[in-house]
């Protein structure tokens, strides 16, 4: 069974940095995904740019951006996601998967205004596929749904546990176990 692991927590926790220490920790292991960053200029937020686990980089969400969507001050440019995110996440629904993992920073409402995301996202839950995904706290229909899912394990990310929680994933994430299905070869 593959894992599904949700990491909750409030803004400023630590979510990003503890999905790019996961990814990191597990130089062999085949993931795929994304993480999100912060663009300041001069010491403001103006914006959210997006990074593909494989070096891809672009702009997601800015105050220049006129969007539509827009989510709060932030223009949206769902393209980003289609470019950048869908084909790794779809390929990774689809293929044989199983062993990979799946890091995607985050299941936020920027990222959740493009709808063929919502459904790749929906895709990869469904597939033999290990997922870690971060979540905020607030509730949204999307992340609620998931959330209350038998196979999902929510795991609250605090500034406590930030430290050593990538760590034990990547532990955990390693230790070997049975899929269903026939076994891989390679």
């Amino acid at each position: 069974m593959p894992i599904r692991i949700l990491l909750e927590g409030r803004p400023g926790a630590g979510k990003t940095t503890a999905l790019r220490r996961l990814a990191a920790l597990l130089p062999t292991h085949a993931a795929t995904g994304f993480t999100t960053e912060e663009i300041r200029q001069s010491g403001a937020r103006v914006g959210f740019a997006l990074e593909t686990l494989a070096g891809g980089r672009e702009v997601l969400a800015h105050v220049d951006l006129p969007g539509p969507p827009r989510v709060g001050k932030y223009g949206v440019d769902p393209g980003v996601m289609d470019r950048l995110a869908l084909p790794s996440l779809r390929s990774a629904a689809t293929e044989e998967a199983t062993g990979r993992l799946v890091l995607i920073d985050e299941l936020g409402r920027m990222e959740l205004a493009c709808t063929a995301f919502r459904h790749a996202v929906e895709a990869l839950f469904a597939a033999e596929v290990d997922v870690v995904a971060t979540v905020h706290t607030q509730r949204d229909p999307f992340t609620d749904a998931l959330k209350r899912r038998a196979d999902i394990e929510i795991v609250q990310l605090t500034p406590a546990n930030r430290d050593v929680l990538p760590g034990k994933l990547a532990a955990r994430l390693q230790q070997p176990r049975t899929h269903g299905g026939p076994p891989s070869h390679g």
